[in-house]
């Protein structure tokens, strides 16, 4: 009998672990790309145009509508933990990352409607307008969707090379949904809305809206949280636990803090360099359209990591961003070689960005192996939504500084010292970044080898406690 009840459990430890070490199917990683495509459909319409919509159409002041952006972006940054700890805390039949697809997705859309909706209101109340809408919208609801988008990747695959397949279809998913916003959302609000932007704006969220909905709930119907048997809701206290001697957690939240202080003054500056160094403020589409080429390193990235491994895959990123940006001081004003560095930085910028999104997966399988505790979404939330919230604010801070001290004044003939600071701030910044996360990066390489034996024993353990269960 116990020869047979030994079989038995030996039986359902191989499946299980088979079963953790699923090759994800097509349907599935289009439903993962779907989340992130989703996500930043309506998010980057959000974050481009919420600012013009504020001030031309809504008829908002500038002070009013940066006040506004302020307190978003620091509810932003308290709701990427919170969310985390809801994540975690999370325990149904379809999973913990999964269900918030289905449950957010109708009220993503209609916050983000109501974001570019401009009722009749004068004074107080419409900033309380904007301001409420806004929070809800682009800090509490999409950091609602973004955090299990992140957190469902450990879930989905043990499978390293699985793992990094389904983050490369869903950058490439979410760099799509940018590109469709950015270059179409004005147009269909001008078509929407005859000249009458209040109403387009509200055609073409609706839109957005819509499709939004269909992407998320495709992606709710198609993942499959495959290790749901061995996961179990845990309190905000124990998702801290699973930070206790988690070194490669650590060593990506802080690269990836400073990596997006880059990312955002490398776009954000942008606009500077076109109007003051360039001479033409409308070269700024020009930087943004041409965004849509990182997709093309994004793909590559599973080769990439192949050949290598993902440490000196996100390595040779940031090596390719850098020489993107060297390449820019050394053509001068030649606008064609400009967008030629431009596009080179892009492409290792894509590579870098999406490689800590991959890499959290692993370090929540090390927490797990660690202390006990799988905070999937605690641990990805803050590796996340809350690195790119915080990088992003000190990305926008650090060289307004620079250029305030330099005696930049807007819509003015600039000086040396003014030009020479955006300058600096466009080209020189960044690489100076990338050096830095670079050298914390160097860090990751004895926990990525230790990878193959973390993995190893948690597959033992999920695998005997699924035997247990059944």
């Amino acid at each position: 009998m116990e020869s047979t009840d030994h079989k038995t459990d030996t039986a359902k430890v191989a499946q299980a672990t088979d079963h953790a070490h699923a090759k994800l199917p097509v349907s599935e990683k289009i439903g993962y790309s779907f989340t992130d495509m989703a996500g930043n459909l309506l998010y980057v319409t959000i974050t481009s145009y919420i600012l013009y919509f504020y001030t031309d159409v809504f008829q908002i002041s500038v002070a009013g509508a940066g006040m506004i952006l302020l307190i978003a972006r620091v509810v932003d940054a308290i709701s990427a933990p919170v969310w985390g700890s809801i994540v975690d805390h999370t325990h149904t039949k379809w999973g913990q990352s999964r269900p918030f697809f289905l449950w957010l997705a109708v009220p993503f859309a209609i916050a983000v409607f109501l974001a570019f909706t401009a009722p009749n209101l004068h004074g107080t109340a419409k900033l309380i307008y904007a301001g409420a809408t806004y929070i809800l919208a682009a800090g509490i609801i999409y950091t609602g969707i973004q955090t299990p988008i992140t957190a469902i990747l450990p879930s989905l695959t043990s499978d390293p090379t699985e793992r990094i397949s389904a983050n490369t279809w869903r950058m490439a998913g979410g760099s799509i949904g940018a590109f469709i916003t950015s270059s179409f959302a004005l147009p269909l609000v001008a078509f929407f809305g005859g000249g009458n932007d209040k109403v387009g704006f509200m055609w073409t969220t609706a839109l957005f809206g819509v499709i939004g909905v269909i992407m998320l709930f495709y992606a709710f119907a198609h993942l499959k949280e495959r290790t749901v048997s061995v996961t179990k809701s845990i309190p905000f206290k124990d998702s801290l636990k699973a930070t206790v001697g988690n070194k490669p957690w650590f060593i990506l939240v802080i690269s990836f803090v400073i990596y997006w202080i880059a990312q955002s003054d490398r776009n954000g500056i942008a606009v500077y360099y076109a109007k003051y160094n360039l001479g033409n403020a409308q070269l700024t589409s020009v930087f943004n359209g041409v965004g849509i080429l990182g997709l093309f390193a994004t793909i590559c990235i599973p080769f990439i990591v192949k050949v290598t491994n993902k440490t000196a895959t996100m390595l040779i990123g940031l090596a390719i961003g850098a020489f993107g940006q060297i390449m820019v001081a050394m053509v001068g004003n030649n606008f064609a070689l400009v967008i030629t560095a431009w596009i080179i930085g892009t492409l290792g910028a894509a590579v870098a960005c999406a490689m800590p999104f991959a890499m959290l997966a692993d370090t929540v399988d090390f927490g797990e192996w660690k202390t006990g505790i799988r905070a999937s979404g605690f641990l990805t939330a803050v590796g996340s939504a809350f690195c790119i919230q915080l990088g992003s604010g000190f990305g926008s801070f650090i060289p307004s500084k620079i250029m305030s001290a330099a005696g930049f004044v807007a819509n003015k003939s600039q000086s040396a010292a003014s030009l020479a600071s955006i300058h600096f701030c466009f080209v020189w910044l960044p690489v100076i970044i990338y050096a830095i996360v670079a050298a914390i990066m160097v860090l990751y390489f004895k926990y990525e080898r230790n990878e193959p034996k973390v993995k190893a024993d948690l597959d033992k353990r999920h695998a005997l406690a699924a035997a247990q269960n059944n």
